[in-house]
């Protein structure tokens, strides 16, 4: 792989009774990164040796995702299990918080755990994921409707898992490329590299498990409002999820920025990460842990 990959290291973490694969770079605080889908922890390829200057960084591959462990069963893959795995990670490394940083499924993640286990998260970051109660919000209108229409179609069984890795797994190339606006932030190794996590055994099933059961990880009575200072970074040009579920934020969290990133798709870190470094490094500027 590329971007410096000779200045981090590959590690194991045992959390929540699975083994955990995370790649790491740098000391001091902690700052936990927290990918999507279809991706694994080398989607913060960009933001690792950046924020090694002054956190230790741990990129996670998520269960089911790339090196980490793949429960076979449909029931590991709910929130409550996710939201033990972070904890679980958090304590393994030896400390008691952490700045938490995470895009797609993992923004959704780090939501509930920021609500969960607020006392383990200094700072959030979240990257083109919107707060769960907007999401679902957006659900009732017909626009995000139809955005998120793969969301059914994940729902089948075993369909989805040949969807994907048919034509040497074409759709994850064209997820990212057929997404993306400045297409030549991907090279043909990024997505090779995508490519061959999915195409581990079992990876696909664990991975789109998330999405079986994202009603039950997502559904909630209320959410209340979040106390952990939040940084939210949108790229602009989004086809998954529309710029207008960023709107309203500030009604769950007391203490909220965002920052819209123009020209840019949902893969807002790898398509323009030297402005998303500077936005979450200005807005880190004041960071101390408590």
């Amino acid at each position: 792989m590329s971007v410096l990959e000779g200045s981090w290291k590959h590690e194991y973490i045992i959390s929540n009774g699975i083994r955990l694969h995370y790649v790491t770079q740098g000391e001091g605080p902690l700052m936990l990164m927290l990918h999507g889908f279809p991706e694994f922890w080398y989607s913060w390829r960009h933001q690792i040796p950046e924020f090694a200057k002054n956190f230790k960084v741990v990129a996670l591959d998520l269960r089911g995702y790339n090196e980490s462990e793949k429960p076979p069963q449909q029931s590991a893959y709910v929130m409550s299990e996710f939201i033990k795995d972070i904890e679980g990670v958090i304590k393994g490394l030896g400390y008691e918080s952490c700045v938490l940083a995470a895009h797609d499924w993992g923004g959704a993640i780090a939501w509930c755990f920021a609500y969960d286990r607020p006392s383990m998260v200094e700072k959030l970051i979240v990257l083109n994921i919107p707060h769960p109660a907007r999401f679902i919000e957006g659900l009732r209108t017909p626009p995000q409707l139809l955005r998120s229409s793969y969301i059914f179609f994940f729902q089948l069984p075993g369909l989805p898992e040949w969807g994907l890795q048919v034509n040497d797994y074409a759709a994850i190339e064209t997820a990212f490329l057929g997404m993306a606006v400045d297409k030549s932030a991907f090279s043909k190794a990024d997505i090779n590299a995508y490519k061959d996590a999915a195409a581990k055994r079992g990876a696909l099933t664990a991975m789109l498990n998330y999405y079986r059961n994202a009603s039950q990880s997502l559904a909630r009575p209320q959410w209340g409002i979040l106390e952990t200072p939040t940084l939210m970074i949108w790229g602009e040009n989004d086809t998954a999820l529309g710029k207008e579920l960023s709107y309203g934020t500030e009604a769950y969290v007391r203490d909220f920025s965002i920052k819209y990133i123009p020209n840019c798709s949902h893969w807002v870190q790898q398509e323009q990460p030297v402005l998303v470094n500077q936005y979450m490094r200005e807005w880190l500027a004041d960071y101390s842990v408590s």
